[in-house]
């Protein structure tokens, strides 16, 4: 194999390892870092005892998240405030030309989907990943995770379960969700607290993450009248020299917010029958620079 072929391999199947890497780590960085390690590792293999370059791969870029992760975990319970996923833009393009298939991955990258996978052990998280975002055979994942298939349909229906229990699934129309975002902006950028609590379902949550770089709650903020107060009090401070874009980030849409031309803010709902049940909003700047126009 020529060092182009093995260049060429390599990067027909970034897609996919970057995928994997970012559902199981929720940081771009640290996604981008364990596809560069596995780059490496690829770069130096001896490619005669390589069959399946995409199983070699995965399995490679699997481990190295799995390792990443563990070290992260530590880190993450001194964080500040809720800790939230890294926002990534999605656009799926003709990429994913099955709607059935974008929608599923879609939804695995969603913030709802991440935040739960947050609790999941690694391995939980790793079979998660593997098997309901891309489908991978429950062989190549024991492969993959030098674990018995048994074993890893345990892991499997675990982790199902687990996500199951902790998150509603539901059906939204993205332009619903684009309709109940921008009345959601026109009620809080106007201060109309009723049009405001109007949109909101009883019992919504408010989850911000500032990582105690900026200002936003250093808990969850439950029920309709503690988030639309706490709306409410923000949209009396605006952000200076604001600007509004709607994109489309984990899978939705979100409103982003920019001071001076810069990432200040992402707001992001999740939508059940009609009403916002859960309003999350990034405030870290080191999440959001890569949204920088």
């Amino acid at each position: 194999m020529t060092a182009d072929t093995v260049t060429d391999v390599f990067e027909a199947h970034r897609p996919v390892l970057t995928g994997v890497a970012y559902r199981m780590l929720g940081r771009v960085a640290d996604a981008e870092d364990v596809v560069q390690d596995a780059w490496l590792r690829w770069s130096a293999q001896e490619r005669d005892d390589v069959r399946e370059p995409r199983a070699f791969l995965v399995r490679v870029t699997t481990r190295l998240a799995i390792d990443r992760l563990r070290h992260a975990q530590s880190r993450r319970e001194a964080y500040v405030g809720p800790w939230l996923p890294e926002p990534i833009v999605t656009d799926f393009g003709s990429a994913v030309p099955d709607t059935a298939e974008r929608a599923v991955l879609a939804d695995s990258v969603s913030l709802a989907v991440l935040v739960v996978l947050e609790s999941l052990s690694p391995l939980e998280r790793a079979v998660f990943v593997l098997r309901e975002a891309f489908g991978f055979p429950f062989a190549e994942i024991a492969t993959a995770l030098d674990r018995s298939e048994s074993a890893v349909r345990q892991l499997a229906g675990r982790a199902r379960r687990h996500v199951d229990e902790r998150r509603t699934r539901y059906d939204v129309d993205p332009a619903e969700q684009r309709d109940l975002t921008e009345r959601f902006l026109a009620a809080a950028s106007g201060g109309d607290i009723d049009a405001l609590l109007a949109l909101l379902a009883p019992d919504a949550r408010l989850i911000g993450d500032s990582g105690g770089k900026s200002k936003a709650p250093l808990r969850v903020l439950r029920s309709a009248d503690k988030v639309g107060r706490f709306l409410f009090a923000v949209a009396k401070q605006p952000v200076p020299d604001s600007e509004f874009r709607f994109m489309e980030l984990n899978g939705g849409p979100a409103l982003l917010v920019l001071s001076g031309g810069k990432p200040d803010t992402v707001f992001q709902l999740d939508v059940v029958d009609g009403l916002i049940q859960c309003v999350y909003i990034l405030r870290n700047p080191d999440k959001l620079s890569a949204l920088a126009p």
